[in-house]
């Protein structure tokens, strides 16, 4: 089963929507609870840093197929936590206010990076931490995987930054309601094209270490290069979905807790 590219293909797939839904849930739930709920989330949440932290420490060695699929889980975890404590507005940014109106570009933009600062400083940090690491590492993929992750959302960052079609705002837990203020939506700028384009050749290039991984009968390597394929192929759908006349958000509105009716009985 670890040496089998499709099941790593379809596992990719899979991992990208349950881990985005689990991740809304908790969120949402947390939303419903009391204030202390999102910060209990993230301490509850600290086995999985942890445990990513030791799987990728662990899986440095040998590029196995079983390593290649522990590294690439094992940097989904440390995103994972990372995410859940933006999400949860425990890691975030100095400010927390929205965006007030008639700013220009450039305050505008440092405003915008003052809501995340924290948020970027830590994912940089882990990046760092991880190059560190996998420097002479036989195993490097949970670097490659973090990295995709960390250029796919610098990149959508910007898009909706500085404008896109198509924005949902219905899945922003409350404690980061003021970012849509920094949003913004309409014709795409040039940076959109850009960032599809980089995104579709790095798709092509790693298909093309796949295919030359098929030759050498690399069996980590194919598995590992079919992960981050897949997972760039998928930030590629997601930058997609920002322009396209799809509504992405049925993909994870089953996983969201139903809003608590209020409405008083007649």
């Amino acid at each position: 089963m670890y040496e089998t590219p499709w099941i790593a293909a379809l596992a990719a797939l899979f991992l990208w929507w349950f881990a985005t839904g689990i991740l809304l849930w908790r969120v949402h739930c947390a939303d419903k609870g009391g204030p202390d709920q999102h910060i209990w989330s993230v301490l509850l949440s600290l086995p999985l840093l942890v445990a990513g932290a030791l799987g990728v420490n662990a899986t440095l060695a040998e590029a196995s197929p079983e390593n290649v699929w522990l590294a690439f889980l094992s940097a989904l975890a440390l995103w994972g936590w990372i995410e859940l404590a933006f999400l949860s507005g425990v890691i975030t940014g100095p400010n927390r206010a929205p965006c007030p109106p008639l700013l220009g570009a450039s305050a505008r933009f440092w405003a915008a990076f003052r809501t995340v600062a924290w948020h970027e400083l830590l994912l940089f940090s882990v990046l760092c931490a991880l190059i560190f690491a996998s420097i002479g590492a036989e195993n490097a993929f949970a670097l490659w995987t973090f990295l995709v992750l960390f250029l796919a959302r610098i990149s959508a960052k910007l898009n909706l930054f500085l404008g896109v079609p198509r924005i949902n705002t219905d899945f922003l837990p409350k404690p980061l309601a003021h970012l849509s203020s920094y949003f913004r939506q309409g014709p795409v700028s040039g940076f959109f094209p850009l960032s599809v384009t980089l995104l579709a050749l790095t798709v092509g290039c790693l298909v093309e270490r796949l295919w030359r991984a098929h030759g050498d009968a690399d069996q980590g390597a194919i598995i590992g290069f079919t992960l981050l394929s897949m997972l760039t192929a998928l930030a590629l759908l997601e930058h997609w979905f920002m322009v396209w006349r799809v509504r992405d958000d049925k993909l994870w509105r089953w996983m969201i807790p139903a809003p608590t009716n209020t409405k008083p009985k007649t």
